[in-house]
């Protein structure tokens, strides 16, 4: 699927200010409110049909709008046991198999933890079972792009050299950058410096074709010794994003940015306006 020509604005599920909550009315407050894109949550599991998922699609084509999709939380790549890594496989395959049908162009999903294995075992865990499912997917023809998420939390898999090093070894991957999960995992990475570094690795790493075709993820985040605690709304944290946003800019970065604040709305209204009175 074609990278975007743009960076687009939305939210991490239907927004609150649907009148129903499902996918459909959610593209159609999106489109009223004047954003651009919206994270479809399969987060507590793939329970959308293919009618459904079909009347997805027309509508956000309708609505001259993108789609991404968060695959279930349960996710467990690096699980010690083989039956909870296969079941983690088939969940990654059934939101890839949604997702094409609803005409997203990648699915968002959380690697796992490291348990009682070191981060280089962890790593090869997860690149090999990966390695797996995306060639089960091009067997099928199905280009949607699987997306591994920075994390929060320093128990999960998911640094930004993680990420990184994993779209490189496993053909096809892409990252989802997640800024607020990277400020909170280190407790820094909250300044413009910070940010320009980030995209450059970006670039460095995956060749400048990747920040034409960025995921990203963004909200105010509370965070302790260990990492992330929760979201929070954007004025209510320390996150930096003026800063972010003329970091974004900088590199001309295109693709999609999904807020996952708690009222995501507000924040993704808020960040859209920013990134277009910035010079």
């Amino acid at each position: 699927m074609p990278p975007q020509s743009k960076l687009l604005f939305g939210t991490a599920g239907v927004p609150q200010s649907a009148s129903k909550k499902s996918t459909v009315h959610g593209i159609k407050e999106i489109k009223r409110l004047g954003l651009d894109c919206l994270e479809v949550e399969f987060v507590q599991g793939v329970k959308m049909g293919v009618d459904t998922a079909e009347a997805v699609q027309m509508e956000a084509e309708s609505q001259d709008l993108a789609l991404s999709v968060h695959a279930p939380y349960y996710v467990s790549l690096n699980s010690p046991r083989p039956g909870i890594r296969m079941v983690s496989h088939k969940r990654l395959l059934r939101s890839a198999r949604i997702a094409r049908i609803c005409g997203a162009q990648s699915v968002v999903f959380h690697p796992g933890y490291y348990g009682t294995n070191t981060p280089e075992q962890t790593f090869e865990t997860i690149q090999d079972g990966l390695k797996e499912v995306v060639s089960i997917l091009r067997s099928q023809g199905n280009p949607v792009s699987l997306r591994p998420e920075t994390m929060g939390k320093r128990s999960q898999f998911g640094s930004l050299e993680e990420i990184l090093f994993l779209c490189q070894k496993v053909e096809g991957l892409k990252p989802c950058i997640d800024f607020s999960h990277l400020h909170a995992r280190s407790g820094k990475a909250n300044d413009y410096l910070s940010f320009y570094r980030t995209l450059k690795k970006i670039k460095l790493k995956l060749g400048p074709q990747a920040l034409h075709d960025m995921h990203i993820h963004v909200s105010g985040i509370l965070y302790g010794d260990k990492g992330e605690i929760k979201h929070l709304m954007l004025d209510e944290s320390d996150f930096r994003y003026d800063e972010w946003i003329q970091a974004l800019k900088d590199f001309d970065v295109k693709g999609m940015v999904i807020i996952e604040s708690p009222t995501q709305e507000k924040d993704a209204l808020m960040l859209k306006n920013l990134y277009h009175s910035t010079s």
